[in-house]
């Protein structure tokens, strides 16, 4: 998809607002309708997705990516689109922009280990490992990645909402020197920044008491805010409820804390929606730091 270096990605992560509520502006089409007596009238429910239709979707925005092709992502990409840069995160326009000016030659892609996982028949997570070949400004691209789609049914087409992606890490290998602040990239006005809301406010309560959870490696509270179904995804790969909740319970930290910056929920659905925000962090884990800003 476009093809943005997430240089403080963590994750990305779709939630399922069970007992929330019903998103305000989103409300079942047909709530205040009389009954249909007419089974014949009525609309058919849509199909799920296919695996192989989202992995087209995806391929002709890596293509788009290659060839600078700004059409494809003005129809491919939602106008609810989220994405993240160097500067932080981004609108449809600025992803655009972002991907079709940089001067980046694309010799090669190439995808393993491709995941589809429906949420409903309206929302699709699309998950891989990535193989690339490509240099930006005369400098080498990273050549492996974890990369993550989300796409949502819009009327008739399906339309790209967020695409997140981070370098491969081998958790085996000594940690990384810190790399050089990136550019400064002039991108246009940022998207209109959302003013608190009910559905923010709540998905946020629930991300507080996972990551209070963390940082007092309690397990149990961790567990307590994750779905049966919930899934990790980072440099590593994927990481399911268990190897989750052991990842951040069972490592030795010290000094952990941690705040919140610019929290902003999306609704795709009426009851699916992702939320993303910052988080600047402290603390030392098995003798290593974490990472002290991310975008989750």
């Amino acid at each position: 998809m476009t093809k943005i270096k997430y240089f403080v990605l963590a994750a990305a992560a779709v939630v399922a607002l069970t007992g929330c509520g019903t998103p305000a502006g989103n409300a079942p089409a047909n709530n205040a309708a009389a009954p249909n007596t007419n089974a014949n009238t009525a609309k058919p429910t849509a199909a799920a997705p296919t695996k192989d239709a989202i992995m087209a979707l995806e391929k002709s925005g890596w293509e788009a990516w290659k060839n600078k092709d700004a059409k494809v992502f003005e129809d491919l990409l939602s106008a609810k689109y989220v994405g993240f840069g160097p500067t932080g995160r981004m609108d449809k326009a600025a992803a655009i922009k972002s991907t079709t000016d940089a001067k980046c030659d694309v010799k090669s892609f190439s995808w393993s280990d491709e995941q589809m996982t429906p949420i409903g028949n309206d929302v699709a997570v699309l998950t891989f490992k990535a193989a690339q070949d490509y240099t930006c400004n005369g400098k080498k691209g990273t050549p492996e990645t974890w990369s993550a789609s989300i796409y949502v049914r819009e009327g008739d087409k399906w339309k790209n909402v967020m695409y997140v992606e981070s370098p491969v890490v081998d958790p085996k290998a000594p940690p990384a020197k810190p790399a050089a602040p990136a550019k400064k990239i002039d991108f246009p006005a940022k998207p209109t920044e959302m003013k608190p809301d009910a559905m923010t406010d709540t998905m946020m309560a629930v991300e507080n008491k996972g990551w209070e959870a963390w940082k007092a490696r309690d397990a149990k509270g961790e567990e307590g805010v994750m779905a049966k179904e919930f899934m990790y995804f980072s440099g590593m790969g994927r990481a399911d409820r268990a190897a989750a909740i052991k990842l951040w319970s069972e490592p030795k930290c010290t000094g952990l804390d941690y705040k919140f910056a610019e929290p902003m929920a999306v609704s795709l659905t009426s009851d699916v929606a992702f939320v993303t925000y910052k988080a600047d962090v402290k603390g030392t884990c098995d003798g290593k730091p974490v990472p002290p800003s991310v975008w989750v």
